[in-house]
């Protein structure tokens, strides 16, 4: 039996009569177990001020419940660009699409994935107080896979063990490559206008590292498969035009065609080690089906 407490727009509350789980308990106050799962996910169930996340909690009596009544399903336009591809506690990954920036720059401070998903956070649950912390970037024109923490202890530890993250792009290059697979290695440096080159006689220029694997070949252009060794901005677009195969689409770093009206680079795997439960977890991205197409 349920005693409802008072109800607003925004909230509902009951007070427990008898011992009861709190599945049990919402599905005979009217809600059904898809709801309550919604309602558990999005943090909306207090319990005596307390948020819970799992149904099997035990209600005492005279134990409180409040339900928030804001949870929702993200308004298209707030994701727009953007899929989730897994949330949990702890991390949440997207794909973005090409042509938008993970972070804030000088120039566009809201359309970015970072702005827009912790929008999505912020209305999702009315009061909700989640938000995201940045753990690396894919460039504004890259589609592909990015990881956000949702707390600023897990940032730091994906950060401190990225090197052991395992990471994939896919690209489409002018050309083909003389050989079919190998590794590039240069030092890269910057320019005042933000273009990276490689600098083989500067002491202050990164290591960087990334091998390639040719998967297919068609006149103009050739798909690569390719590994991230090191993690450096630009790093894949300027190995590339170093061996003389830039990414298709990629003026900035000497590409001569653009046959998607974007860059043909899409990170695609991700694998690392849960920051939490220390299982290893990999998410995939299917390839743009205009890359296939065009070789």
């Amino acid at each position: 039996m349920t005693s409802r407490c008072y109800t607003t727009p925004l909230m509902a509350e009951y007070r427990v009569k008898t011992k009861s789980r709190l599945i049990d308990y919402l599905k005979e106050a009217g809600y059904t177990g898809t709801k309550i799962k919604q309602l558990l996910k999005h943090r909306a169930v207090d319990v005596n001020g307390r948020m819970i996340k799992t149904h099997g909690c035990l209600l005492q009596p005279d134990d409180i419940v409040t339900v928030r009544k804001g949870t929702r399903e993200p308004d298209p336009a707030q994701l727009t660009g953007l899929k989730i591809v897994h949330e949990d506690d702890s991390i949440i990954v997207v794909e973005k699409a090409s042509g938008l920036l993970t972070i804030a720059s000088q120039a566009e401070r809201v359309n970015t994935a970072y702005y827009r998903l912790n929008e999505f956070l912020r209305l999702r649950t009315s009061g909700s107080d989640e938000r995201i912390f940045i753990v690396h970037r894919l460039d504004r024109d890259t589609s592909g896979l990015l990881v956000f923490a949702k707390s600023e202890k897990v940032k730091r530890q994906l950060q401190d063990n990225w090197k052991e993250v395992k990471k994939r792009y896919c690209a489409i290059v002018e050309g083909k490559p003389k050989k079919n697979e190998g590794e590039i290695e240069s030092r890269l440096s910057e320019t005042k206008s933000l273009k990276v080159y490689s600098a083989p006689n500067s002491n202050e220029a990164k290591l960087s590292k990334t091998g390639y694997r040719v998967v297919k070949s068609g006149l103009n252009y050739s798909l690569l498969d390719l590994i991230l060794e090191t993690g450096r901005k630009n790093q894949i677009r300027v190995h590339l035009s170093d061996i003389g195969h830039p990414v298709a689409g990629d003026k900035k770093y000497g590409a001569k065609t653009n046959p998607f009206n974007r860059l043909g680079l899409h990170a695609y795997l991700l694998e690392f080690k849960h920051p939490v439960s220390g299982e290893l977890i990999s998410f995939k991205s299917k390839m743009p089906g205009a890359f296939e197409r065009a070789v």
